[in-house]
Protein backbone atom coordinates (compact mmCIF):
# COMPACT_ATOMS: atom_id res chain seq x y z
CA UNK A 1 0.00 0.00 0.00
CA UNK A 2 1.17 3.35 -0.85
CA UNK A 3 -0.13 6.82 1.54
CA UNK A 4 -0.33 9.28 -1.68
CA UNK A 5 -3.35 11.66 0.28
CA UNK A 6 -2.95 11.97 4.07
CA UNK A 7 -5.13 14.57 6.32
CA UNK A 8 -6.47 15.68 9.32
CA UNK A 9 -9.97 15.46 9.69
CA UNK A 10 -11.64 15.37 13.14
CA UNK A 11 -10.91 15.25 17.03
CA UNK A 12 -13.44 13.81 19.48
CA UNK A 13 -13.67 12.83 22.52
CA UNK A 14 -17.45 10.11 21.95
CA UNK A 15 -18.49 8.23 19.34
CA UNK A 16 -21.05 10.47 18.00
CA UNK A 17 -18.08 12.48 16.78
CA UNK A 18 -16.59 10.16 14.46
CA UNK A 19 -17.27 9.77 10.63
CA UNK A 20 -20.20 7.40 9.99
CA UNK A 21 -19.42 6.85 6.07
CA UNK A 22 -17.65 3.25 7.31
CA UNK A 23 -14.55 3.43 6.03
CA UNK A 24 -12.06 1.00 7.53
CA UNK A 25 -10.38 2.02 10.18
CA UNK A 26 -7.46 1.00 11.86
CA UNK A 27 -6.47 2.59 15.87
CA UNK A 28 -2.97 3.42 17.04
CA UNK A 29 -2.54 2.20 20.23
CA UNK A 30 0.51 2.21 23.05
CA UNK A 31 2.21 3.92 26.51
CA UNK A 32 2.63 7.74 26.08
CA UNK A 33 6.21 8.09 25.43
CA UNK A 34 6.49 5.30 23.10
CA UNK A 35 6.79 7.53 19.95
CA UNK A 36 3.11 7.12 18.69
CA UNK A 37 2.93 10.42 16.99
CA UNK A 38 5.96 9.97 15.13
CA UNK A 39 5.34 6.68 13.87
CA UNK A 40 2.14 7.85 12.07
CA UNK A 41 3.76 10.63 11.21
CA UNK A 42 6.12 8.25 9.48
CA UNK A 43 3.74 6.04 7.96
CA UNK A 44 1.70 9.05 6.30
CA UNK A 45 5.24 10.33 5.02
CA UNK A 46 3.39 13.63 6.81
CA UNK A 47 3.81 15.82 10.15
CA UNK A 48 -0.23 15.17 10.97
CA UNK A 49 -0.34 14.10 14.19
CA UNK A 50 1.01 16.35 17.05
CA UNK A 51 4.37 15.41 18.58
CA UNK A 52 5.97 16.68 21.79
CA UNK A 53 9.19 15.97 23.97
CA UNK A 54 6.24 16.17 26.67
CA UNK A 55 4.53 12.43 26.90
CA UNK A 56 0.46 12.43 26.98
CA UNK A 57 -0.56 15.43 24.32
CA UNK A 58 -2.83 13.41 22.62
CA UNK A 59 -6.00 13.96 24.70
CA UNK A 60 -8.85 13.27 22.39
CA UNK A 61 -9.41 10.22 19.34
CA UNK A 62 -8.06 12.24 16.32
CA UNK A 63 -8.95 10.85 12.98
CA UNK A 64 -6.45 10.99 9.93
CA UNK A 65 -8.06 10.59 6.48
CA UNK A 66 -6.07 7.80 4.29
CA UNK A 67 -6.31 8.40 0.42
CA UNK A 68 -10.08 8.34 0.71
CA UNK A 69 -10.13 4.96 1.58
CA UNK A 70 -9.69 4.22 5.28
CA UNK A 71 -8.91 6.02 8.66
CA UNK A 72 -5.97 5.96 10.97
CA UNK A 73 -7.27 6.60 14.10
CA UNK A 74 -4.97 8.02 17.19
CA UNK A 75 -5.99 7.71 20.84
CA UNK A 76 -4.42 8.67 23.76
CA UNK A 77 -1.59 7.18 24.90
CA UNK A 78 -1.40 5.59 28.54
CA UNK A 79 0.62 4.49 31.25
CA UNK A 80 3.05 7.60 31.73
CA UNK A 81 1.44 10.70 31.08
CA UNK A 82 1.53 13.37 33.93
CA UNK A 83 -2.47 14.22 33.84
CA UNK A 84 -5.23 13.80 36.77
CA UNK A 85 -6.40 10.24 37.91
CA UNK A 86 -9.85 11.73 36.85
CA UNK A 87 -8.50 12.43 33.61
CA UNK A 88 -6.67 9.24 32.89
CA UNK A 89 -10.09 7.68 33.64
CA UNK A 90 -11.71 9.83 31.59
CA UNK A 91 -9.41 8.61 28.59
CA UNK A 92 -10.00 5.17 29.61
CA UNK A 93 -13.38 5.47 29.20
CA UNK A 94 -12.97 7.10 26.32
CA UNK A 95 -10.79 4.13 24.68
CA UNK A 96 -12.75 1.73 25.51
CA UNK A 97 -15.94 3.13 24.32
CA UNK A 98 -13.95 3.50 20.82
CA UNK A 99 -12.51 -0.05 20.83
CA UNK A 100 -15.94 -1.65 21.76
CA UNK A 101 -18.43 0.10 19.54
CA UNK A 102 -16.48 1.00 16.60
CA UNK A 103 -17.67 -2.00 13.66
CA UNK A 104 -15.16 -0.34 11.33
CA UNK A 105 -12.44 -0.85 13.30
CA UNK A 106 -10.59 -3.71 11.30
CA UNK A 107 -6.70 -3.95 13.15
CA UNK A 108 -5.28 -2.52 16.02
CA UNK A 109 -1.51 -1.13 16.11
CA UNK A 110 -0.23 -1.83 19.39
CA UNK A 111 3.48 0.25 19.87
CA UNK A 112 5.58 -0.80 22.13
CA UNK A 113 9.11 0.70 22.79
CA UNK A 114 11.62 -2.05 21.58
CA UNK A 115 14.56 -1.03 24.06
CA UNK A 116 12.20 -2.00 26.79
CA UNK A 117 10.44 -4.93 28.32
CA UNK A 118 6.51 -4.27 27.65
CA UNK A 119 4.38 -2.97 30.38
CA UNK A 120 2.10 -3.95 32.58
CA UNK A 121 -0.21 -1.62 31.00
CA UNK A 122 0.96 -2.67 27.61
CA UNK A 123 0.41 -6.49 28.41
CA UNK A 124 -3.32 -5.28 29.44
CA UNK A 125 -3.69 -3.46 26.46
CA UNK A 126 -2.81 -6.31 24.06
CA UNK A 127 -5.46 -8.96 26.64
CA UNK A 128 -8.00 -6.44 25.89
CA UNK A 129 -7.53 -6.69 22.46
CA UNK A 130 -7.89 -10.76 22.23
CA UNK A 131 -10.89 -10.40 24.67
CA UNK A 132 -13.20 -8.46 21.98
CA UNK A 133 -11.69 -10.53 19.17
CA UNK A 134 -9.86 -7.26 17.98
CA UNK A 135 -7.12 -8.31 15.18
CA UNK A 136 -3.89 -6.28 16.69
CA UNK A 137 -0.32 -5.91 15.33
CA UNK A 138 2.24 -5.30 17.66
CA UNK A 139 5.06 -2.53 16.42
CA UNK A 140 8.02 -2.23 18.46
CA UNK A 141 9.38 1.21 18.08
CA UNK A 142 12.51 2.50 17.95
CA UNK A 143 14.73 0.07 16.38
CA UNK A 144 17.91 3.05 15.54
CA UNK A 145 18.12 2.86 19.23
CA UNK A 146 18.87 -0.90 19.53
CA UNK A 147 21.66 -2.84 18.92
CA UNK A 148 22.04 -4.77 16.13
CA UNK A 149 23.10 -7.61 18.62
CA UNK A 150 20.26 -7.20 20.69
CA UNK A 151 16.95 -7.50 17.95
CA UNK A 152 16.55 -11.03 18.37
CA UNK A 153 16.54 -11.08 21.95
CA UNK A 154 14.17 -8.26 22.29
CA UNK A 155 11.73 -9.60 20.02
CA UNK A 156 11.80 -12.66 21.85
CA UNK A 157 11.21 -10.81 25.25
CA UNK A 158 8.23 -8.39 22.99
CA UNK A 159 6.64 -12.29 22.10
CA UNK A 160 7.08 -14.03 25.42
CA UNK A 161 6.52 -10.98 27.92
CA UNK A 162 2.92 -9.95 25.67
CA UNK A 163 2.55 -13.71 25.07
CA UNK A 164 1.75 -12.48 21.20
CA UNK A 165 -0.64 -15.94 19.63
CA UNK A 166 -0.54 -17.67 16.45
CA UNK A 167 -1.54 -15.54 14.05
CA UNK A 168 -0.56 -11.67 15.09
CA UNK A 169 2.49 -10.12 14.04
CA UNK A 170 5.32 -8.35 15.43
CA UNK A 171 6.86 -5.86 13.44
CA UNK A 172 10.34 -3.66 14.30
CA UNK A 173 9.94 -0.20 13.51
CA UNK A 174 12.16 2.98 13.38
CA UNK A 175 10.36 6.23 12.26
CA UNK A 176 13.77 7.59 11.90
CA UNK A 177 14.99 4.84 9.79
CA UNK A 178 11.86 4.48 7.74
CA UNK A 179 12.49 0.62 8.65
CA UNK A 180 9.74 -1.94 9.09
CA UNK A 181 7.26 0.81 7.73
CA UNK A 182 6.41 -1.06 4.77
CA UNK A 183 5.85 -4.34 6.08
CA UNK A 184 3.24 -2.41 8.34
CA UNK A 185 1.16 -0.57 5.11
CA UNK A 186 1.67 -4.63 3.77
CA UNK A 187 -0.66 -5.90 6.87
CA UNK A 188 -2.86 -2.74 7.19
CA UNK A 189 -4.06 -3.12 3.05
CA UNK A 190 -4.22 -7.23 3.60
CA UNK A 191 -7.24 -5.97 6.28
CA UNK A 192 -8.96 -3.39 3.79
Amino acid sequence: MKITKSEFLVSGTRITHFPTDNRPEFVFCGRSNVGKSSFINALMNHKLAHTSSKPGKTQTINYFNINDLLYFVDVPGYGYAAVSKSQKESFGKMIEEYLTQREQLKLALLLVDFRHKPTNDDKIMYDYFKYYNIPVLVVATKKDKVKRSEHEKNKKLIKETLNIIEGDNLVVTSSETRDGLDNVLNIIEQFL
